[in-house]
Order: C-alpha cells, then sequence, then structure tokens
C-alpha cells in the first residue's frame, strides 16, 4: 500500500514580486514543524486549495480527506517547487507564476496575505547537481526557474554550468547567485509565439558542448522538453542517467488534466525515443 503524503500547514510571513510575474512567498509557523528536505534541488510539494464551502476534518489532513469526503471535494492540486528551505527559520519559500486571474495558485499567490494558511504535503524530489560532473547543462521556462535557480546556488565552487531559461521579456529576468562559473542565457518569447519553450531547443541545439561528463537538467513544458530530450539522447549521445528532464507542465491543458496524464505522457515519449535508432 503506498504511503499517504504527510499534510503540513505554512503561515504567509511576507511576499515580494521579484517580476512582474513571479510572486514570492514565505510561509512559516508551527505547522511546519514536520516538514524537512533530502538535499534536492528539485524538491516540489503538492499546494492544497480548499474547495469553498466544503467542510474539511480539523485537523486539515489529506489521508482523511480522501477517506471520507468524495472526490470532488477534496482540494485542488497543484505543485510548486521548493526555492528555499530554512529548517533553522522553520521558513518554506515558494515563487509563483502569475498570469492575472488564470490558474488556482497564482491568483492565490498575488492576494496573500501576512497570517493566511497554505496546506501542502510532501515534499517530493529526485535531482541535485551530480558533483563528479565536468560541467553542467540547466534549461527551463518560468516554471522550471525555481528549480534551476536552487541547482545553481548548490553547484560545488567553480563548477563549470551552462543555462538557459526562458521567459516572456527582459523584465522577468532574475538574479541569481551561484559558487559555481556559470553561462546564463535569458531567451525571450516572442509575441504570439506558437508554444512555450520553443526557444530552447535551437539554441541547445547551437550550443558548442565542452568536452567531458555532462549532468543536464531539462525542465519545463511538456512538448518542448520532449523535443530536447530527443535531442540531447540521440544528437548528443547522452545516457538516461546523465540527464533529469521532465515536463513541468503542457500548453493546452490545465494541471489536473497534465498530472492525470503525465505518467502515460513520460512512459511513451522515452519508448518511443528509446525505440528510434541513434544517430
Amino acid at each position: 500500500m503506498a504511503r499517504s503524503p504527510q499534510t503540513h500547514h505554512g503561515r504567509v510571513l511576507r511576499t515580494h514580486r521579484l517580476t512582474p510575474h513571479m510572486i514570492r512567498v514565505v510561509l512559516g509557523g508551527d505547522g511546519l514543524h514536520a516538514f524537512g528536505t533530502d538535499g534536492y534541488t528539485d524538491h516540489y510539494v503538492k499546494l492544497l486549495f480548499p474547495i469553498p464551502g466544503v467542510a474539511y476534518p480539523t485537523p486539515f489532513d489529506l489521508a482523511t480527506i480522501r477517506a471520507e469526503l468524495p472526490r470532488d471535494q477534496w482540494p485542488l492540486t497543484r505543485t510548486y517547487t521548493v526555492r528555499a528551505w530554512d529548517p533553522a527559520a522553520r521558513e518554506l519559500t515558494i515563487d509563483f507564476v502569475h498570469h492575472g486571474d488564470e490558474g488556482v495558485a497564482g491568483p492565490w499567490a498575488a492576494a496573500a496575505q501576512p497570517g493566511d494558511v497554505l496546506h501542502l504535503s510532501g515534499p517530493g524530489g529526485a535531482y541535485a547537481p551530480d558533483p563528479k560532473a565536468d560541467w553542467h547543462l540547466l534549461a527551463g521556462d518560468e516554471a522550471a526557474l525555481p528549480a534551476i535557480a536552487a541547482a545553481l546556488e548548490a553547484l560545488p565552487a567553480g563548477a563549470p554550468a551552462t543555462v538557459l531559461i526562458e521567459v516572456a521579456g527582459p523584465e522577468e529576468r532574475q538574479t541569481i547567485d551561484s559558487p559555481g562559473s556559470v553561462e546564463l542565457t535569458w531567451l525571450t518569447r516572442e509575441a504570439g509565439q506558437e508554444r512555450p519553450g520553443a526557444t530552447l531547443l535551437p539554441a541547445i541545439t547551437a550550443l558548442d558542448f565542452p568536452p567531458g561528463t555532462v549532468h543536464a537538467f531539462v525542465h519545463g513544458e511538456a512538448h518542448a522538453v520532449r523535443d530536447i530530450r530527443r535531442h540531447l539522447r540521440h544528437d548528443r549521445g547522452l545516457a538516461r542517467d546523465q540527464m533529469s528532464i521532465s515536463g513541468y507542465w503542457r500548453h493546452g491543458t490545465n494541471e489536473d488534466g497534465w498530472q492525470s496524464s503525465k505518467a502515460e505522457w513520460n512512459e511513451r515519449i522515452e519508448r518511443e525515443q528509446e525505440a528510434a535508432p541513434f544517430s
């Protein structure tokens, strides 16, 4: 039997708009006393947004809710990266992409006030920069930006890293500190661009890969990630264990739809790409 995820809750301590479309929310309080991370830089949590009008058990516990309430009364779940966790201060930082009234989590973050409560479960995670790699490749869109920033902050001193991040415009760029030797390129989506992430593949294809073993982290829009995975695997010859690569979201599908199909999508893409002949 699968273990039920542990439920936590944090109270909003402060918020800060990092860019026009990125909001940082810092949570704290005793509801995070059992929260902890395992050293991964792509740690993620499931944020739990109650359905208005539904009476939930006290304490708010996801396993109890799933056992006692019909599925249509379960909280809405949204997956977000842990931007930072400070166990001494017991502060959890999460960065939210905000596009007006669109979605659930973004509008919540835009309206969040100190003292507001956010329920969450997790964390999960599986990636951290390999200190034995000769160099690192990190690429993604805004959804992957918090995990990329966390990875850059965790690089060994002087570790070479090539970083490509696609954002909506120059105003969405952020300052990211790193002890590594980082070459960061910001890519900008053009107005009316057919699909987010489309600038990443040509930029990666044009790279002159340094010698040595690379450890790659590529996350973001699922179609873009699929195309980049094919290029890295077949054209660049990277082994599967050299890559952390997955779609964080899929254009045209909300998170409920994406999460319900993500495992099948990833399995199908890997099966198709591994069956194709290598260059």
